[in-house]
């Protein structure tokens, strides 16, 4: 089936072909150029069917299909013999640069004679001679059969390295690569990086460099020592050639690399991110360098005994690590020997064999920001980090492990978690027994215990819809269990958790207050009429009580709130002072502290949080210290102190590690952490406790918390130009399960997608990241509760579009975000993308742009009357002031510099002369810059420009902004130069 309508004319048929060179290469793009090659042959003339068998070519040799490049290579050959006229320099040059590929093709097909490789050589050198072409290219293809065969080269590469260059050589990028390989195969690493820096530097490139060399630099570079650099260049070279089937030896390579610095879990994200190269890869040779790549990754999980874990494979089954290794390692074996019978030699074997012996270069290597282990990416990954402090053993026997948990539970000790754990295993079992012992009570109150932790848990994220659910199916069991005592505590969590969900129809704070009120009121009454408590579970709903008032006050903020917190803290308090209950009491006071903080009254805050950690240092418990410190911490970064905020959080995260990291709130602390490092000036810190935090939130279950917190990390590292590391984090977060799977929240999904858009565009990589904001595009179309995050989205949308030239598209995408604005306005981010996409089309169109152009800050002019009616202030500089700049500067990139004058004075006047502590000094001497450059030197008038260039620079000078005098001083020397 065609996969679009077919063309009726060359003109169709042409447009179509350049329609399809956009797309990337690929089975879509293959098909399509099949189909217009079919197209062409029912037309008369015979030229279109050569441009569309040369892009079929193309498609073929850069989507992975050898075998099929030399037979359309063979039907051009035949056309250029009958017909030379109908190439002219251009394709006649295509022709020629195309006997390479076919070489390449051949030599990557095993089932090939050597014999039939050589012909084709000789093929291609006595055709050059015959057009009198230089033989450099043959001489490369001549060295590049040696190497591939295992030969002796150094004649070969001397006949070729030593040879001028001409028009048909391969680039400098891929010869570059050639020359390194050739050093690299000697045992040369210092020289082959030598021969590869102009490539490694970005000085050189194309279609397959710089991911080639990159892939292949990474171990030299480890083993002379430059690890950061291959870090570096493993982050930018992958991206280059992931999913991508003409790159899969590069992904091998990539593969390997992990392997060999520490980071296999890393490996096999990679491996799962590139599963379609399993089958998408039709060249052997590119198969048996990724193989290979993938069995040293394989090969290495297994020795660190993870060969159960599950990895992605060849489509139609599953798959574990040592299952899938088996089957690579039969592959790679035979592709390997079916090119040595070819060749004669064993080069391939041994190539693979030293790859496969090689051992780790580096213990562990940081790659990304996102540093896990294979224990993180097994189905059973542990929840938490192990503490530091050697854990108590959970009891082996079942009654004493059942009485632990509970006795743990009710001091609040950290070991409960595990002996909860270790029981919900059990219990859960076939074959389980409960003990008949009437210490450990009936099998029901177990199942209450173990509903009542997964309860507090669900609340800790919280899931307060299940958690109430939860709190209720256990106190039916205590009920059934003869349990009033914890049955009463468990609907007293009940009340707690109802009054904390979020209710759609409910009238903001004042109907949540209302129902914790109630919810408080409610437990009053169930504890006044419980008998029997126990002091554990009268202090405990006590608690309850006085959470529930805490929660009221934090919604409302009310100075009437504040006193009946303190009560019910001060209640628990003495409670618990009574009964010798050290947690609870401890409680109290962080309930205190709390409170004075919510009331506003932060000193006295510190001074109760200083107290209870003096407290908590005497007599414990000694896990609550981590929480205390963590409040100060908050406390001193509210009250603007962030070295002693600092202080106390990193003593809290110190302390932390004595403990299970969910039980004490290290996920909080690294947070927290990172915002005081920010205050500090201490941005690449703050990052990684940013990173610790989410991933820490990550293993316990708070997926949602932990991609805010990623996406926070992300945004911080483009902002500190960390561009690969950005990238490299957020896709390894769009490939989680979850979030292929769409169950994550698709807002903060796109919130992901448009960072890594922008971070595409920082660095450099303009085709994905437009690709990624027109998808994003489309999809925020459909959110009609927030048209506002769809202006913004298709406003960026459109500029992008504009920098790729496709400016009909992009004025498409501002009508969109100009609608969706008048919906919910975002002033200020439209009228900046209107204003650049004005300024796109007069640089890249000149006069031709200009009515589009004017018609963009029409639009931006309309923007800001909108802004200043609803008395909008931006937060940058004015929509007035940046829209007559821009008008000064989109009509002097159309030449119409009289115009441009008059809105650049305009800007002058709407900015005021800067004064001595005015941050506006740099704008207003770059808008005195362009106006003196287009009055000086393209309306000819130096005199005026030069009056104007120096009456700036004396005032600034005098504000002492001399900085910005610098480029004004630049300009006017150059227009007394040319005087």
């Amino acid at each position: 089936m065609p996969t679009a309508p077919q063309p009726q004319n060359t003109d169709e048929l042409y447009q179509a072909l350049q329609d399809n060179q956009r797309r990337p290469y690929g089975r879509t793009r293959t098909v399509t150029a099949e189909e217009l090659v079919d197209v062409a042959e029912r037309f008369a003339e015979p030229l279109p069917l050569v441009r569309t068998l040369l892009e079929l070519q193309e498609a073929y040799t850069y989507g992975s299909e050898p075998r099929k490049s030399p037979v359309v290579f063979a039907r051009l050959l035949t056309l250029f013999d009958e017909q030379p006229d109908l190439f002219d320099d251009r394709l006649r040059h295509l022709l020629f640069w195309r006997f390479k590929w076919v070489a390449n093709a051949l030599r990557a097909l095993p089932e090939i004679p050597l014999a039939s490789l050589r012909q084709w050589l000789t093929e291609m050198r006595d055709r050059y001679e015959k057009a009198g072409l230089g033989l450099h290219p043959y001489y490369g293809q001549a060295y590049q059969l040696a190497a591939h065969v295992g030969e002796d080269t150094a004649l070969a590469y001397e006949l070729w390295a030593g040879r001028t260059r001409t028009r048909l050589s391969d680039c400098e990028a891929c010869e570059i690569c050639e020359r390194a390989l050739y050093h690299l195969t000697a045992g040369d690493d210092e020289r082959a990086l030598r021969a590869w820096e102009p490539v490694l530097a970005g000085q050189e490139s194309c279609q397959e460099e710089p991911a080639r060399s990159l892939s292949y630099a990474l171990l030299p570079l480890l083993r002379t020592g430059r690890s950061d650099r291959a870090r570096d260049l493993h982050l930018a070279g992958y991206r280059g050639c992931r999913r991508n089937p003409s790159m899969s030896a590069e992904v091998g390579r990539h593969l390997e690399f992990c392997a060999l610095t520490g980071n296999e879990a890393r490996g096999l994200e990679l491996l799962a991110e590139n599963r379609n190269l399993f089958d998408e890869v039709d060249s052997p040779l590119d198969q048996l360098d990724f193989l290979t790549g993938v069995e040293v990754l394989l090969q290495r999980v297994e020795v660190l005994d993870h060969g159960r874990l599950p990895t992605a494979g060849y489509a139609g089954r599953t798959w574990t690590v040592t299952g899938l290794r088996a089957e690579v390692r039969g592959r790679a074996d035979d592709l390997a020997a079916r090119f040595d019978a070819r060749n004669g030699t064993t080069a391939h074997t041994d190539r693979r064999r030293t790859r496969l012996d090689r051992a780790p270069l580096l213990d562990t290597l940081e790659l990304t920001l996102r540093t896990r282990s294979l224990d993180d990416v097994a189905p059973a990954a542990p929840v938490a980090t192990a503490p530091a402090r050697p854990a108590a053993a959970v009891p082996d026997a079942l009654p004493a492990l059942i009485l632990r948990a509970r006795a743990a539970d009710e001091q609040g000790h950290p070991e409960a978690r595990a002996c909860w754990a270790r029981l919900r295993t059990l219990v859960a079992a076939r074959d389980y027994t409960h003990p008949d012992d009437p210490a450990v009570g009936p099998l029901a109150r177990l199942r209450a215990d173990l509903l009542t932790e997964e309860a507090n848990r669900a609340h800790e994220r919280d899931e307060f819809a299940d958690a109430a659910a939860l709190h209720e199916e256990a106190a039916f069991l205590y009920d059934d269990a003869g349990a009033p005592g914890d049955a009463a505590l468990a609907r007293a969590c009940v009340l707690l958790a109802t009054a904390e969900i979020p209710a759609e129809d409910a009238e903001g704070p004042e109907a949540k207050a209302a129902g914790l009120t109630a919810a408080h009121a409610s437990m009053v009454r169930m504890h006044e009429e419980t008998p029997g408590l126990t002091p554990h579970q009268e202090a405990r709903l006590l608690r309850l009580r006085a959470s529930a008032l805490a929660q009221r006050l934090q919604t409302t903020g009310s100075q009437e709130h504040v006193a009946p917190v303190f009560a019910e803290a001060d209640l628990l308090r003495e409670f618990a002072a009574r009964h010798d209950l050290a947690g609870q009491a401890s409680v109290a006071h962080l309930l205190r502290a709390t409170t004075y903080a919510l009331s506003g009254d932060l000193p006295t805050a510190v001074t109760e949080a200083d107290a209870l950690l003096e407290r908590l240092r005497a007599h414990g418990p000694a896990w609550h210290l981590p929480r205390t410190c963590g409040l100060r911490g908050r406390l001193q970064l509210v009250l603007q102190d962030p070295e002693a905020a600092y202080t106390a959080l990193a003593e809290g995260l110190r302390l932390a590690a004595d403990w299970p990291a969910e039980a004490v709130g290290a996920t909080r602390l690294h947070a927290d952490l990172a915002e005081a490092c920010l205050r500090l000036g201490r941005p690449d810190e703050a990052l990684r406790h940013l990173t610790r935090s989410a991933e820490l939130d990550l293993r316990h279950g708070s997926r949602t918390d932990a991609y805010c917190t990623y996406g926070n990390a992300a945004q911080l590292s483009l902002d500190l130009g960390r561009v690969e590391d950005c990238i490299a984090l957020l896709d390894s977060l769009l490939a989680e399960p979850d979030v292929a799977a769409g169950e994550l929240d698709d807002r903060l999904v796109a919130q992901l997608r448009l960072t890594r858009a922008r971070a595409l565009h920082e660095g450099e990589d303009l085709k994905a990241a437009t690709a990624e904001l027109v998808a994003l595009a489309a999809e925020s179309a459909g959110w009609d509760d927030d048209p506002g995050s769809h202006a913004m989205i298709a406003a960026e949308t459109a500029v992008l579009l504009a920098e790729s030239g496709e400016f009909g598209r992009a004025r498409e995408a501002a009508g969109q975000a100009l609608a969706a604005h008048a919906r919910e306005p975002r002033y200020e981010h439209l009228s900046n993308s209107l204003r650049e996409l004005a300024r796109l089309h007069a640089q890249q169109q000149g006069a031709d742009g200009l009515p589009d152009a004017l018609a963009l800050l029409a639009d931006a002019g309309r923007v800001a009357d909108e802004a200043r009616a609803a008395g909008y202030e931006a937060h940058g500089r004015s929509l007035d002031t940046a829209l007559a700049y821009e008008q000064g500067r989109v009509n002097a990139y159309a030449g119409a510099y009289e115009d441009a004058l008059v809105a650049l004075e305009k800007a002058l006047a709407l900015l005021g002369e800067p004064g001595r502590e005015d941050d506006r000094a740099g704008e207003w001497a770059e808008c005195v810059r362009l106006a003196g450059a287009v009055e000086g030197l393209y309306l000819e008038r130096p005199a005026p420009a030069l009056a104007r260039l120096d009456a700036a620079i004396t005032r600034l000078t005098a504000l002492g902004h001399t900085e910005e005098t610098e480029s004004l001083v630049s300009l006017a020397a150059r227009l007394r130069d040319e005087e």
